[in-house]
């Protein structure tokens, strides 16, 4: 017994319920991949301005090593958590949106990485509040420069002004020295990005 093909009617229903399954597949709240970035700079750099304050003040008493290492950890969970949701949106679909997704998804592992290297080999030569410095403003420049380029091949300009807006803040962070940079990257960095996601998810809405 075979079944008894669709009517015209019933056929285009089929089609715009697949076509609205997809759109909701692939249609991601961009505030799903600002949320965990906003938060990991809001607790990690909010920590190095608590241990490293102006004038290598001690505004809250902790381990050495914590701010960092919980900064580096938390960037790490947010990567992990944006490459999954990137995964799933873009999983099955070919052709050149897939291959621009791939690709800017690669340059944020290559930059970081960069980074790593770049740090290390100047760590002998910088004091410890300057190495700090440069250890919290590299990643903010690469984050910033990554968030103009996205913002750039998918003319999203929401996206390019906020990578503006972090490269601002990041220098007048670095102009303001050790302390007042965490500060300005916690807060107006990583409360942007909450602030940001917010924003865009109530318009999605």
């Amino acid at each position: 017994m075979t079944d008894e093909p669709l009517s015209p009617e019933a056929s285009l229903a089929l089609i715009v319920e697949e076509q609205e399954a997809a759109r909701r597949r692939l249609d991601v709240d961009p505030g799903s991949f600002l949320i965990p970035w906003g938060l990991a700079w809001l607790v990690g750099y909010g920590l190095l301005f608590l241990r490293y304050g102006p004038d290598e003040r001690v505004l809250v008493s902790m381990p050495q090593w914590l701010p960092l290492v919980t900064l580096y950890a938390l960037l790490v969970a947010a990567g992990v958590v944006s490459g999954v949701i990137g995964y799933k949106a873009s999983h099955g679909v070919a052709g050149e949106s897939a291959e621009r997704g791939v690709m800017y998804g690669w340059s944020w592992a290559v930059g970081f990485a960069g980074f790593g290297v770049i740090s290390s080999r100047f760590e002998p030569h910088l004091p410890d509040a300057q190495f700090g410095l440069l250890m919290g403003s590299l990643p903010v420049l690469i984050t910033a420069i990554l968030y103009m380029s996205g913002g750039a091949v998918w003319r999203d300009r929401h996206q390019f002004g906020f990578g503006i807006w972090l490269s601002v803040i990041n220098a007048a962070g670095v102009l303001a020295g050790p302390g007042w940079h965490s500060l300005a990257v916690s807060v107006l960095g990583g409360g942007g990005m909450l602030a940001s996601a917010a924003l865009r998810h109530s318009r999605r809405s």
